[in-house]
């Protein structure tokens, strides 16, 4: 019988949660859904000179569980803003 990995999820670090109003630091959240919050939220904050991050879930800011079942190929082009 197949099973389906559970969904990776992530969890904001606490001393960042200032960082990410809205964010609770210490909750697991879908990693995904979590991601396409941070950013929208980005992507309407508008503010002229923001520097655009690297990654919307900075690793230093996130703790992270649970397989990444996006392709290789695929992982660090999704995990980016821009280019």
């Amino acid at each position: 019988m197949y099973t389906e990995a559970p969904p990776r999820e992530a969890r904001l670090r606490p001393e960042f949660a200032d960082r990410y109003p809205g964010v609770d630091p210490d909750v697991w959240y879908i990693a995904a859904t979590l991601a396409e919050h941070l950013l929208a939220r980005f992507l309407r904050g508008g503010e002229a000179g923001r520097e655009r991050p690297e990654r919307i879930m900075d690793p230093e800011h996130f703790e992270f569980r649970g397989e990444n079942n996006v392709p290789r190929a695929y992982r660090d082009s999704r995990a980016t803003i821009g280019g």
